[in-house]
């Protein structure tokens, strides 16, 4: 990526600015697709708290980001090691229409950037879901972007100065660190301190709507095709390389998933296929720009078939991440991060991995840069989550006990219910056996409890 501010006479390339208008929109687009992603995947009293969640990131990211984060990410560095900007650009100072950030506009880089945020904000959402304090998320949103995302975002996305892009040399195409490896461990770690009242291993929560799943992953993939050819930041052979690899990336894995859901299961299901086409596009964001075609198909592949076995992993370390972020967020993103050791080559990288005569230099850049942006998102996540659960309050112990009142907004008109609800009231009166009747109020009971 290209972090060099340069002021001057309006001079950009109307073709990279036009593209980079579209790829941020497209990126923006990612957070409300989330939000029918995970709306659709949890159970029917908690869609509007998912929603909510993901459309809050897209408020007070949008501010905090704004106000210092872009500045703290893409700033002038504090001390020449790499670790942090400085404030000199809080508030967009001394940015103006013209300022140019490679051969486009600032305010549209920061905006593209911007996207990047929101979204990795709203992923830890998942980890959590329907056991969160609204009051106690939003604190802990802007707390873990000011504290978890923006020195990340430095560390990789500041090619000129960030430690493990210019110093270490780890290769990081389109956020593989600070996007999805981060947010998969932040979910962990939010996961262990936000706790609820259920057996998770035995109240797995049945998706509420699968149509609005499968909505979300095909608005994610939209988004996901500029998340990564925008990150080539300007309309050239290396943004169309990461265009078809992402596409690559995705159906490769929606290849192998469901082969080990049929292994396991006997049935392939539309959650395994949308999860798989998700888990395709994870792995293949850090390599989109560093492989060839080849790389990224099997990146796919490979990612389809470890986060396949990855989702399960929580039953036995017994952490409940509620929609398999860890799974899908943590684990594609360090099978791609790895993958780019073996795969980079010359012609699209720069660099050579293992399988293209390059040795294990490039690899162990890659081994020592997921050990340092997983230490440091575990650590300082688990103590945000830490204080704010201990000062406002962010574990929500009734959230599964409860059920909406009468007067609350609800994710559905429940009319029909209402009626075979008056319906069971009536009994014999209706005319319905005993049998009808167990049946209609067995209904009901799983309806209130989503």
């Amino acid at each position: 990526m290209i972090t060099a501010l340069a002021p001057m006479p309006p001079a950009y390339d109307s073709g990279d600015t036009a593209w980079m208008l579209a790829a941020a929109a497209m990126v923006l687009l990612m957070t409300p697709a989330l939000a029918f992603f995970y709306g659709g995947m949890v159970r029917t009293k908690h869609v509007l708290v998912m929603l909510k969640m993901s459309f809050a990131s897209l408020c007070f990211v949008t501010i905090l980001w704004f106000l210092v984060g872009y500045s703290l990410a893409f700033g002038p560095d504090v001390g020449g090691v790499g670790l942090i900007g400085n404030l000199d650009h809080a508030l967009m100072r001394d940015i103006e229409p013209n300022t140019l950030t490679g051969s486009i506009p600032t305010y549209i880089y920061a905006t593209f950037q911007m996207g990047f945020a929101i979204v990795t904000v709203a992923l830890i959402s998942g980890s959590i879901a329907g056991r969160a304090t609204m009051r106690g998320w939003l604190v802990f949103s802007a707390l873990w972007l000011l504290c978890v995302y923006v020195p990340l975002a430095h560390w990789v996305f500041d090619t000129d100065h960030g430690w493990i892009s210019h110093h270490l040399g780890a290769l990081d195409f389109a956020g593989g660190l600070p996007v999805e490896l981060n947010s998969g461990i932040a979910g962990l770690a939010a996961a262990l301190v936000v706790r609820g009242p259920r057996d998770f291993r035995r109240q797995e929560p049945r998706p509420n709507n699968i149509p609005l799943v499968m909505i979300g992953v095909a608005l994610l993939w939209f988004g996901w095709l500029a998340f990564n050819a925008g990150s080539a930041v300007r309309d050239t052979g290396t943004a169309a390389t990461a265009f078809i690899n992402t596409q690559l990336g995705a159906a490769g894995a929606m290849v192998t998933w469901p082969l080990v859901e049929y292994w396991r299961t006997r049935r392939v299901t539309m959650m395994g296929v949308g999860s798989a086409a998700v888990a395709g596009m994870v792995a293949i964001t850090p390599a989109c720009g560093e492989v060839d075609p080849v790389g990224a198909l099997i990146t796919g592949l490979v990612a389809g078939l470890v986060c396949a076995f990855a989702v399960t992993l929580k039953y036995r370390i017994n952490v409940d991440d509620t929609l398999d972020v860890v799974g899908v967020h943590g684990a594609g993103g360090l099978v791609g991060l790895i993958m780019v050791g073996f795969f980079a080559t010359e012609g699209v990288a720069g660099k050579e991995g293992v399988f293209y005569g390059g040795g294990g230099s490039l690899l162990w850049r890659q081994i020592v840069a997921i050990l340092a942006v997983a230490a440091f998102s575990f650590v300082v996540t688990w103590v945000i989550a830490k204080v704010v659960d201990m000062v406002v309050g962010f574990s929500d112990k009734e959230a599964y006990r409860s059920v909406p009142g009468a007067d609350e907004e609800r994710a559905y008109d429940l009319r029909t219910t209402q009626q075979l609800d008056a319906l069971a009231g009536s009994g014999g009166r209706g005319g319905l056996d005993e049998r009808t009747l167990t049946e209609i109020r067995r209904l009901l009971r799983d309806n209130r409890e989503g």
